[in-house]
């Protein structure tokens, strides 16, 4: 007879059991992330950053006034980071809670003293570039709040007065930047005017820097208006579209009118950013750095388009209530309160390796510091505690094109990005060449990405190419059609989109660059309509070529599939069916959390796996997806 008394180890597995089955419901019952409402989505964005932005601040405070340099978060040591921006996020995000509080409140005297003792701690410590700017720029605010003498001490104020220079990244006389991309040329310019604020240096290395980083910008973004990140190579990402933004922000902080031109080329990036707005709070879905940087970079466009009345009043209004839930998403989705924390690396998330988890006291200094900042903007903007307009979805579908394409380059190669709109799914077609570092990770694939739908792994490589083809040939090379784009066209159809280009060389992987491989052509179509993307490649080889195999390889989301041919059919998840032509067979896995299929923003459940074994390739080869979502 089996005895009914559970022993306590058999009741706790039973306990176990039953939580995780609990999760589990709770996990099912989450809705598409292109569905996914903040809870503090209608509360206006000034009361979102006051109740929760400034309670996370004062918690850090408090902790780096009790473990000081001893600290520890999550496990992890952030002062034994070499985090070299870590000093000035610090002053930064503790300043911020200095000029937040009442200059009557008994507490802001030993906040003052804490503030200085912290400053002395760290002045010893590396800080670099970002730093020095996050740093000085908070100086200056404790200036003018008349603060400053009584939060930092003479004698670690002379150490900053020496170490808080531009000059520490630029060579003099020549003003070239020391092993750093261009854009650091709008933090030189500002650190160097915000040392003429602190009566530090005069207006002469401004004037210079500021003309560095117009020239540069000028010559990165050519007639197009947008930044490439690289020389010359073709990567346009987030940061191409936010860099005008940051340099409008860098005038108004250092007491300049932004010119005529630069607020024509915000208004490009602002475009841009109306596009992809969306109920939920995502942001950019291409390119590095994204997850939370991804949603608050589209914050730091519209709040700047806003004050510097580059959008219309009815602009304004909608743009202010999406900025209210990228601070609302924040607040619920990616801080995590048993963490007291930001959290970017678990719960099935993975983000750049410079992002990672040692940075965790920065990352949470830095991001609090955008949403303050801007929410600082929208106030300023005339949107202080102003209740955010309800019907943001209504307004996009109405306002906002359902397609369009913003080139970001032409000339031997063609650059531009593609965004199409589909109630509250939005998908971005980035066709760009990742360039050095970049071009074989998947979020600078031309691929249609969409929350939910079709997402790129921070720093993959080319182990498993997200939906592109690779070709392993005979001689072990490997191959995808990644970076040499050509011709960009783009044709309407009723509701369906068409964009094709095509590549004479197909990117060699392996080196830290892309190679060109001109042994097999490439003509790439896609179609977007309602609830369906479809790309259709066909292959052309130049003589007969020996293939060892193609595979092609998607990390879904969705999950609980079914497979017949070359059909898979997904019972849970946005997308419910992918199909493919053109391989010979197809398999499908459960990713089992596998840390190779994850997005900034969770995990991928299934890997669809193609393939055609050896072959000798005579004529053109057409592969063909088709991606099925609702």
């Amino acid at each position: 007879m089996i005895s009914s008394r559970l022993t306590p180890v058999a009741l706790a597995v039973l306990l176990a059991v039953a939580s995780a089955s609990a999760v589990f419901a709770q996990t099912a019952e989450l809705p598409s992330p292109a569905s996914y409402v903040p809870p503090l989505a209608t509360t206006p964005m000034n009361r979102i950053v006051q109740d929760n932005a400034y309670k996370q601040l004062d918690y850090f405070f408090k902790k780096l006034v009790a473990e000081k340099e001893a600290i520890v978060m999550d496990g992890q040591a952030p002062f034994k980071s070499n985090d070299k921006f870590l000093p000035g996020k610090v002053a930064a995000g503790l300043g911020h809670v200095l000029l937040n509080t009442d200059k009557n409140d008994p507490a802001l005297a030993q906040k003052l003293k804490d503030y200085r003792d912290i400053a002395d701690m760290t002045v010893a410590m590396d800080n670099h570039t970002w730093g020095i700017y996050y740093y000085i720029g908070t100086l200056v605010k404790l200036k003018e709040a008349g603060l400053l003498e009584r939060a930092v001490s003479p004698a670690t104020l002379e150490k900053l007065r020496k170490q808080l220079d531009w000059r520490s990244f630029v060579t003099v006389p020549a003003y070239d930047l020391i092993n750093l991309p261009t854009n650091y040329y709008g933090v030189a310019f500002s650190i160097a005017r915000l040392r003429m604020m602190m009566g530090w240096e005069d207006d002469s290395a401004g004037k210079i820097l500021l003309d560095k980083m117009l020239t540069h910008y000028n010559k990165y973004s050519g007639k197009f208006g947008f930044s490439d990140e690289t020389d010359g190579e073709g990567r346009f990402d987030r940061y191409s579209i936010l860099l005008i933004a940051e340099i409008c922000e860098r005038f108004l902080e250092t007491g300049l009118q932004p010119t005529p031109e630069l607020k024509t080329l915000l208004r490009k990036a602002a475009d841009i950013a109306l596009n992809v707005a969306n109920t939920a709070g995502d942001g950019f879905s291409f390119g590095r750095s994204l997850g939370p940087y991804g949603e608050t970079a589209l914050v730091e466009i519209l709040s700047v388009s806003a004050y510097l009345n580059v959008l219309t009043p009815e602009e304004k209004q909608y743009a202010y209530a999406f900025s209210s839930r990228v601070a609302a998403r924040y607040m619920d989705f990616w801080y995590d309160p048993a963490m007291h924390s930001v959290d970017m690396w678990s719960k099935g998330r993975r983000t750049d390796t410079y992002r990672g988890k040692h940075r965790i006291l920065g990352e949470n200094f830095s991001l609090l510091h955008q949403l303050i900042s801007t929410n600082d903007m929208w106030n300023q903007a005339g949107m202080k505690d102003a209740q955010p307009k309800a019907d943001l979805q209504a307004w996009l579908d109405k306002n906002r094109p359902q397609f369009s394409s913003t080139t970001f380059a032409q000339g031997e190669y063609d650059r531009a990005l593609s965004i199409f709109r589909d109630g509250k799914h939005v998908v971005s077609l980035n066709m760009i060449n990742g360039g050095g570092s970049q071009h074989n990770n998947s979020p600078y694939y031309p691929l249609p990405f969409a929350p939910g739908i079709i997402a790129g792994i921070a720093d993959d490589g080319g182990a498993h190419p997200q939906l592109l083809p690779k070709f392993t040939m005979a001689d072990g090379a490997q191959l995808i059609g990644a970076a040499w784009i050509k011709d960009i066209k783009t044709v309407k159809d009723g509701q369906r989109y068409t964009v094709t280009y095509r590549q004479d060389e197909l990117d060699r992987l392996g080196k830290r660059g892309p190679v060109k491989d001109a042994r097999i052509k490439l003509e790439t179509t896609y179609t977007l309509e309602h609830g369906q993307l479809t790309r259709t490649d066909v292959y052309k080889p130049v003589g007969a070529q020996e293939v060892e195999k193609i595979t092609l390889e998607f990390a879904s989301f969705s999950e609980q599939a079914t497979i017949s041919g070359n059909t898979v059919t997904f019972a849970k998840g946005d997308v419910n069916e992918y199909g493919v032509s053109g391989l010979q067979q197809c398999q499908v896995t459960p990713t089992n959390g596998s840390k190779d299929f994850m997005a900034t923003y969770g995990a991928m459940k299934s890997l669809v796996t193609c393939s055609t074994g050896k072959l000798t390739m005579k004529d053109p080869l057409t592969i063909k997806w088709t991606v099925k979502y609702h």
